[in-house]
C-alpha cells in the first residue's frame, strides 16, 4: 500500500506546486492592492481598525470591476446577439430537432458566423474566480498569522485581528472561535444573505426587464435559470466557509453589478423588451412636456430619430380614366374612339431610379394621338365639299347634254 500511495502523493504535490506557481502573481497583486488602499484609508481611519481593512477590500473590488468593464460591454453585446438569434435558433431546432449532433453543429456554426458567445454572461464571474481565490488564501493565511508574499509581512498581524461589529474579518462562520465567535457568525450570516440576495435580484431584473420573450424559451431559458437560481444557492452554501473579508468582496462586487446593470437597462435597453418600451414612454412624456411631438426622436418615427426607417409616402397607383380628344368627344368618330381605346392608360408619372420624373415619352405619345384625331375630321370635310361641287355641276340647266346636240 505504501508503494502505491507514494506515486499518488508525488503527483498531488506536483499539482499543488503548479497551482501555487500560477497563483503567486495574483497573491502579490491582491496583497499590493490591499496594502495600497490600506495606506490611503489609514490617513483618516485607525490603521489597525477593521473598517480600514474592510474599505481596502471594497477598494480592491472597485479596481477589479473597473478593469472588467470592457468584458462587461462585450457581455452585453453578446447577450443582445443571443436575443436576436432566437428566431434562427428556433428554425434550427425545428429542422434538426431529431438529430442532436447535427443541431449542435449548426448552432455552433451560427454562433461563429455572428460572433456570439453563449457563455459570455458567465465570463465576468469566471474571471473573478482567481481574484476571489487569491483573496481567500490571503485572508485565510492572515487568520493563521502567515502570508503569501513579503508585501503583507508588516501588516499580517493588523489584518489578523481587524474587527468590524466585533467580528474579525479573517474568520469564517464554520471556524469561528474565541470570545467574538458569536459576532463572527452573525456578521457572516448577514453578509451571506446580502451577497446572495443582490446576486438574485440582479439576474431577476435582467430577465424581467431587459430580455424579450424569445430569450426566455428553449436553451437560453435554461442558462438564465442557472444564473438565477444555481449560482445564488452555490454562494449561499459556500459562504459559510468564506472569511468575512471575502464576503465583503462579493457583496461589493454584486452591488457594482446591480448598479451597472441598472444603468444599462435604463439608458440602453435591448429592443423588444419591457425596459425598451418604458424608455420610449419616458421619452414621449418628456417630449409632451417640452411641447414637441410625442414621437420626436424615437426610433421608427417618420423621418425622425436615429436609426428610423424612411417610409414611402406615395399613394398606391390607381386606374386612371381613359382619355379622349376634343374632336372625338364632338364628332363621336368610331375610328377616333378605337384609337383612344387602343392607347394605353396613362398613369401618373413615376419617379425614375435617380429620383427625377421623365414624362417626355408619354407626353409625345399623347400629342400624336390628339393630332391624329384632329386630322381625320379635316380629311372627311374636304371629300364632302368635292362631292357637293360635282353634284351641283350636274344639276345646272343646259349642261353637257345640250352641248352635244
Amino acid at each position: 500500500m505504501t508503494l502505491l500511495a507514494i506515486p499518488q502523493l508525488a503527483l498531488w504535490d506536483g499539482i499543488v506546486d503548479v497551482f501555487n506557481a500560477v497563483m503567486t502573481p495574483l497573491y502579490w497583486a491582491v496583497s499590493a492592492l490591499l496594502v495600497g488602499w490600506h495606506w490611503l484609508w489609514s490617513l483618516v481611519l485607525d490603521p489597525n481598525g477593521g473598517w480600514a481593512w474592510a474599505l481596502s477590500i471594497a477598494g480592491l473590488t472597485i479596481v477589479i470591476r473597473t478593469l472588467l468593464i470592457p468584458l462587461f460591454v462585450r457581455q452585453i453585446r453578446s447577450s443582445r446577439n443571443m436575443q436576436l438569434l432566437q428566431p434562427k435558433m428556433k428554425e434550427l431546432q425545428k429542422k434538426y430537432g431529431h438529430d442532436r449532433e447535427k443541431l449542435g453543429q449548426e448552432m455552433m456554426k451560427l454562433y461563429k458566423e455572428t460572433g456570439t458567445n453563449p457563455f459570455s454572461s458567465c465570463l465576468p464571474l469566471l474571471l473573478q474566480s482567481p481574484i476571489f481565490l487569491a483573496l481567500f488564501r490571503v485572508l485565510d493565511y492572515a487568520s493563521k498569522g502567515k502570508t503569501h508574499s513579503s508585501i503583507m509581512d508588516p501588516y499580517v498581524e493588523s489584518l489578523q485581528h481587524a474587527k468590524i461589529f466585533g467580528a474579525e474579518i479573517s474568520q469564517t462562520f464554520l471556524r469561528a472561535s474565541g470570545p467574538g465567535a458569536l459576532n463572527v457568525k452573525i456578521v457572516a450570516v448577514v453578509l451571506i444573505i446580502l451577497m446572495t440576495s443582490t446576486m438574485f435580484i440582479t439576474q431577476l431584473q435582467l430577465m424581467r426587464k431587459n430580455m424579450p420573450k424569445e430569450a426566455l424559451e428553449g436553451q437560453a431559458a435554461q442558462m438564465q435559470k442557472i444564473m438565477l437560481y444555481v449560482f445564488p444557492v452555490f454562494f449561499l452554501i459556500g459562504g459559510f466557509n468564506f472569511p468575512i473579508g471575502v464576503l465583503i468582496y462579493w457583496f461589493v462586487s454584486n452591488l457594482w453589478t446591480m448598479g451597472q446593470q441598472f444603468y444599462v437597462i435604463r439608458r440602453n435597453p435591448a429592443p423588444g423588451t419591457p425596459a425598451y418600451d418604458a424608455m420610449e414612454a419616458r421619452k414621449r412624456e418628456h417630449n409632451l412636456r417640452a411641447g414637441k411631438p410625442a414621437d420626436a426622436g424615437l426610433a421608427g418615427a417618420d423621418g425622425e430619430g436615429e436609426g428610423s426607417v424612411a417610409t414611402d409616402r406615395r399613394p398606391a397607383n390607381r386606374q386612371q380614366p381613359k382619355r379622349q380628344s376634343r374632336s372625338t368627344r364632338k364628332t363621336g368618330s368610331p375610328a377616333s374612339a378605337a384609337s383612344d381605346d387602343s392607347s394605353p392608360v396613362q398613369d401618373a408619372p413615376k419617379p425614375s431610379s435617380n429620383g427625377q420624373q421623365q414624362p417626355a415619352k408619354k407626353a409625345a405619345a399623347a400629342k400624336q394621338t390628339s393630332s391624329a384625331g384632329k386630322r381625320q375630321p379635316a380629311a372627311k370635310s374636304r371629300a364632302a365639299r368635292q362631292a357637293a361641287q360635282k353634284k351641283a355641276a350636274q344639276k345646272k340647266p343646259g349642261g353637257g347634254s345640250s352641248g352635244r346636240s
